[in-house]
């Protein structure tokens, strides 16, 4: 990423931000209203098209940014002193930023009021769980394969989240930028604003867990590298 300025990195961030967020949340609408109330069918439109955007987006812009689009992964590198923490704060804000554009485009693109907040209730031991298993599972793949083989990172990735929207008790949000424009969002993929902090917290805990986990399988312990992400 060396050779990209930090306002290259920041817009190629923002243009993946929104354009994963307004994936999720789209195909989330979309896939309801064709659904006819068959939730398993939705759920399956909506894990589809966010595993397709998710690779488009990382393997376009991966070579400028990293393709973060996630404050997780973005906290799993400033561990590893691979982006600096003002920077990653950066990273951080424009995921942020552009992912509430993303939602409200939804709002808009649906007739929707663009200003909105979820009511659907996401909260216990067994979402938390899920949670910090698909958290610690998307940072540790991409941890692993930074180190072993990063060509395999956009769609190691996109196939991960497509599993976990099935395997885990969450849907795997597994993004703590993705979690907070959601309950900004009252649509099939929403998240009640007081149930957000649980899982901000099971997805930090999952993301430091991989960290620890993949600094010790992979190099023997966490140290500075000088090599991108993507």
């Amino acid at each position: 990423m060396a050779e990209y300025t930090l306002p290259r990195r920041l817009t190629a961030e923002a243009l993946g931000s929104f354009f994963l967020f307004a994936g999720v949340l789209g195909s989330g609408v979309m896939a309801e209203n064709l659904a006819d109330g068959n939730v398993a069918i939705a759920l399956l439109g909506n894990t589809l098209a966010t595993g397709a955007i998710l690779f488009v987006i990382i393997a376009m812009l991966g070579p400028v940014s990293g393709a973060h689009f996630n404050p997780a992964v973005t906290l799993a590198f400033a561990i590893r002193r691979e982006i600096g923490w003002r920077e990653g704060a950066a990273y951080v804000l424009v995921q942020l930023a552009a992912g509430a554009m993303g939602a409200w485009a939804v709002h808009l693109m649906f007739d929707l009021p663009i200003m909105q907040l979820s009511t659907k209730a996401r909260e216990g031991i067994g979402q938390w769980t899920g949670e910090g298993i698909a958290t610690f599972g998307l940072v540790f793949t991409i941890l692993a394969l930074v180190r072993v083989r990063r060509d395999a990172i956009p769609m190691a990735v996109a196939l991960y989240i497509v599993a976990a929207y099935w395997f885990t008790s969450s849907t795997s949000f597994a993004n703590p930028a993705i979690t907070v424009v959601r309950s900004l969002s009252n649509t099939f993929a929403g998240i009640a604003p007081g149930d957000v902090p649980g899982f901000i917290a099971a997805q930090i805990a999952g993301t430091i867990l991989a960290v620890v986990l993949a600094g010790w399988m992979f190099e023997g312990g966490i140290s500075p590298r000088t090599s991108s992400p993507e």
